[in-house]
């Protein structure tokens, strides 16, 4: 059976830059057999963290469930269940998308964090999980890791679900027109790059 790809999208745009060399990237996977899944950050319920950590009290290796009642936990589900992770979000403001840093704050579960500890440890889990981060700008695209959070935030939401990194894109010039397209060298890179996850 083939390896479970699951792409956690925090772009606003469906078919907009980050959308489509992520969708690149699944569709190479694909073609070696893989089974992908794309979760839009934008079609979930998701609330905002509420800082009451009741998710981070209890020790041991398992993440800690969220007292909120929205999809995250399905979400997580999925993410458990994968072999690999594509994670990606445009820059907005110089970092990931609001809806992207608002799914990042919901994964301090991942952390043991008991009240009189100073700040959160995180759990020991461990996973073969890969992952893939993707992001663009209006920058030019190698100035993304450079001058925005946006690589350092999706990094570490990586590492709060367990992956280990395997490869980034980071596209730039997309706002230089209202439905900016991937070229067809960043196409077939992000499919080269969906090679190696599946």
């Amino acid at each position: 059976m083939g390896k479970k790809i699951v792409a956690i999208v925090g772009s606003y745009r469906k078919g907009g830059t980050t959308d489509s060399a992520i969708e690149a990237i699944l569709e190479g996977a694909r073609e070696k057999g893989a089974e992908t899944q794309t979760i839009y950050l934008t079609c979930q319920h998701l609330e905002f963290c509420t800082n009451c950590r009741e998710c981070t009290q209890i020790p041991g290796s398992e993440r800690g469930k969220c007292v909120q009642q929205d999809d995250l936990e399905s979400i997580l589900m999925k993410v458990d269940a994968a072999d690999a992770l594509v994670l990606g979000s445009s820059v907005n403001y110089g970092g990931v998308t609001a809806i992207f840093r608002r799914f990042l704050e919901r994964l301090i579960g991942f952390t043991y964090w008991p009240w009189g500890q100073a700040s959160p440890k995180p759990r020991n889990r461990s996973r073969n999980l890969r992952a893939v981060l993707v992001a663009s700008s209006a920058m030019p695209g190698f100035l993304i890791p450079l001058f925005t959070g946006a690589a350092s935030t999706l990094r570490v939401a990586a590492k709060m679900l367990g992956a280990r990194l395997v490869g980034s894109m980071w596209i730039g010039l997309s706002a230089m027109e209202q439905n900016h397209q991937i070229s067809a060298r960043t196409r077939e890179r992000a499919r080269r790059i969906g090679w190696k996850l599946a």
